[in-house]
């Protein structure tokens, strides 16, 4: 079977993280990603041999044009490669597109079925939107650091770039659902995804306590935000582990496997709130067990017990796990300038078409000759004289 959006052609002029991962991901899925840049790159993307793993796993199965976008030539180009694409895809700040002359508006009049997909902070519209944001500033207004840290300290940011790559899931998903709409209404239009919009389900728990209680949520570090005790990390001998009993006959088996089977009968213990005003004692029973083990040997352990458990584990543990490679999520490949590297595959999957063959990130402009021939019928005397004036 084919993949789902084979056919559909992408002009990505995605930038940093945000935009690239919904391109990446229309990709893995079967677009054709036509990647534009300027003639200095995408302002991730590192010269050549220094090649950031972020810019190499963001742009994966995408090829590459260079065009300079601020210049009348650059421009009339760009528009000139519009009705031949479906998809318009753009992480720029409101207004940017306006300003050079190829806005949503403009691009419609040339190609009224166009997607303009727009991934932005705050959204195109209300008072916020010239607001600059990151994923880190997105993180403050979100209300994401006021639930994250330890509750004796400040507010703290999650680790990674969470934000951006839900603000770009999410704009992946507009963008689907509008290929949708297309195919059975044959009607384009404008996609937007604001990455402060996109945070907001994130804390439906943390919403529910403000709901029942009336408080602003607490920071609780390792703690659970909805209550659920025992819901922490416990040290190992080497290392930590994670666990969540979110059922009695969890906590009914976690007593049994550590020999405290007392504690079934103790009626504080019986309920979740009678564990919950006695957290830290608890926390510190299981700590005692976990301490005197490996995090292999408690993993294994509270496996058998059938708990909800996980090891705390790095990044060079995720990207070697043996259950990701075997899956296909990621691959060991050698790269001929950044040696080997691990990269990852779409975590969409649609079986009955396989898994899609992860292909190296393009070089700057290395398909420029080739989707101006394809796209546009150019020659090589045509493209040359684009070349010599700088436009691509």
């Amino acid at each position: 079977m084919t993949f789902p959006l084979e056919g559909v052609r992408v002009l990505d002029l995605g930038q940093i993280y945000n935009g690239p991962y919904a391109g990446f991901l229309l990709a893995m899925a079967g677009a054709d990603v036509i990647k534009v840049e300027p003639p200095t790159g995408d302002k991730l993307r590192g010269p050549k041999g220094k090649t950031p793993m972020a810019f190499a796993m963001l742009n994966s199965n995408k090829r590459s044009i260079a065009i300079d976008l601020k210049s009348e030539g650059g421009q009339a180009l760009f528009k000139s490669l519009v009705p031949q694409v479906d998809v318009v895809l753009e992480n720029f700040a409101p207004g940017v597109m306006d300003k050079l002359g190829i806005g949503y508006k403009v691009l419609k009049s040339l190609h009224p079925q166009l997607i303009y997909a727009s991934g932005s902070g705050y959204g195109l519209t209300g008072p916020s939107k010239d607001q600059l944001a990151m994923d880190h500033t997105i993180q403050a207004v979100s209300g994401m650091m006021s639930v994250t840290g330890f509750e004796d300290g400040p507010p703290l940011r999650a680790g990674g770039a969470p934000i951006d790559i839900l603000g770009g899931t999410h704009l992946y998903a507009g963008i689907a659902t509008a290929i949708a709409r297309k195919a059975l209404h044959g009607e384009g239009g404008l996609v937007e995804v604001s990455m402060l919009e996109s945070m907001y389900f994130v804390f439906s728990s943390d919403f529910t306590a403000f709901h029942a209680t009336g408080k602003l949520p607490e920071r609780k570090g390792n703690r659970s935000p909805a209550g659920v005790v025992p819901y922490s990390v416990y040290p190992c001998s080497d290392g930590y582990i994670a666990l969540i009993v979110v059922a009695e006959h969890h906590w009914e088996r976690l007593c049994e496997l550590i020999g405290r089977s007392d504690l079934l009968r103790d009626p504080d213990m019986s309920t979740r709130a009678g564990r919950l005003k006695r957290e830290g004692e608890l926390n510190d029973i299981i700590g005692a067990w976990t301490a005197k083990r490996t995090r292999q040997e408690a993993f294994d352990a509270m496996r058998e017990a059938r708990l909800p458990i996980a090891p705390v584990r790095d990044l060079d543990e995720l990207r070697n796990d043996p259950h990701l490679i075997e899956r296909g999520m990621v691959e060991w490949r050698e790269h001929p300038d950044m040696g080997r590297i691990a990269l990852a595959n779409s975590p969409l999957r649609f079986p009955d078409a396989g898994m899609q063959d992860i292909r190296f990130f393009p070089e700057l402009g290395e398909h420029t000759d080739a989707v101006l021939e394809e796209l546009l019928g150019l020659d090589a005397r045509a493209i040359e004289e684009l070349r010599a004036t700088e436009i691509c």
